[in-house]
C-alpha cells in the first residue's frame, strides 16, 4: 500500500505542477495556477500521515517506510527547484518570458552552482535521516528497524557523493577553453 501511494504521490506531483503552469501561462489564471502548485506539500503531508498510521497499526518497518521518508525528504529538498525550473521553462515557451538562464560554466561562479544544487541534496537527504529517525524512535524497541538505519546510512553516501562533487568543482575548476579538442 505505501508503495501504491508513493507512487500515486509521484504522479499527482507532476500532474499538479502541469496543471499548476497550464493555469498560469496557458490559461491566464495565476491564482488558480498558483493554488494548484500550492497544494503540492499536501501530498507529502499525505504519505507522511498514512506512513505513520501504517506503523502506530503495527506493521513491521521495513524498506518500503523508508522509501516514504526518503521519498518526502527529496521533495522538500529538490520539490520547489523542480517548480522553479519547470516554471521558467513553460514561462518563456508559451507566455514570452526570458529564456531560462543557464547554470555556469567555468571557474568559481560553476562552483557556485555546484553547492547550491549539493545543498538541495543534502537537505533532502538531512530531511530524510531525521524521519527515518523519528521512525525509529516511534517504533521503538519493539519492531526491527534495521531497513530503517540502511536507508540512514544511503542517505549519507548521498550526501557524501554530493559534497565530493562540489568539492572537485572548488578545488579543481573548469577553465574556459580547456576544453580538449576531439579528432
Amino acid at each position: 500500500m505505501i508503495v501504491g501511494l508513493i507512487v500515486a504521490c509521484e504522479v499527482a506531483f507532476w500532474v499538479l505542477l502541469a496543471a499548476g503552469l497550464a493555469f498560469r501561462y496557458l490559461w491566464r489564471m495565476p491564482r488558480t495556477g498558483l493554488a494548484l502548485l500550492l497544494c503540492e506539500p499536501l501530498l507529502e503531508v499525505v504519505l507522511f500521515a498514512v506512513t505513520a498510521i501504517d506503523l502506530r497499526n503495527g506493521a513491521e518497518p521495513d524498506w518500503r517506510h523508508g522509501l516514504a521518508a526518503v521519498y518526502i525528504g527529496f521533495t522538500v529538498g529538490l520539490g520547489h527547484s523542480t517548480i522553479k525550473w519547470a516554471d521558467a521553462r513553460v514561462a518563456h515557451r508559451f507566455a514570452g518570458g526570458p529564456p531560462p538562464v543557464k547554470p555556469p560554466k567555468y571557474g568559481t561562479a560553476r562552483a557556485v552552482h555546484e553547492w547550491k544544487v549539493a545543498g538541495r541534496w543534502i537537505l533532502a537527504a538531512l530531511v530524510a535521516v531525521a524521519l527515518l529517525q523519528g521512525a525509529v524512535w516511534y517504533v521503538g524497541g519493539a519492531g526491527d528497524t534495521g531497513s530503517l538505519r540502511a536507508w540512514q546510512l544511503r542517505m549519507l553516501w548521498v550526501i557524501g557523493i554530493n559534497v565530493v562533487i562540489a568539492a572537485s568543482y572548488t578545488l579543481f575548476p573548469k577553465r574556459e577553453g580547456s576544453a580538449r579538442v576531439r579528432r
